[in-house]
């Protein structure tokens, strides 16, 4: 039951993740195909300047896989 929990704010997360990036790219005025969105997200965790919780690395590495089919 614990894990439901855990499962559950992760993908509260994921949808956090993909809902920021699909924002800012149409303020950017490009279309969020998920091919691109999945890129946006791999060069933001290559970024390693940027301190992010273990769950959001998760939760971004998890979307990459899911919109990349990797």
């Amino acid at each position: 039951m614990g894990n439901q929990g855990k499962d559950e704010a992760l993908y509260q997360e994921m949808c956090r993740v993909v809902g920021k990036v699909v924002l800012e790219m149409r303020d950017l005025g490009q279309e969020p195909k998920h091919i691109v969105i999945a890129g946006v997200l791999r060069t933001s965790l290559a970024n390693q300047k940027i301190k992010r919780s273990e769950q959001t690395r998760e939760a971004m590495e998890r979307v990459i896989t899911a919109l990349a089919g990797q």
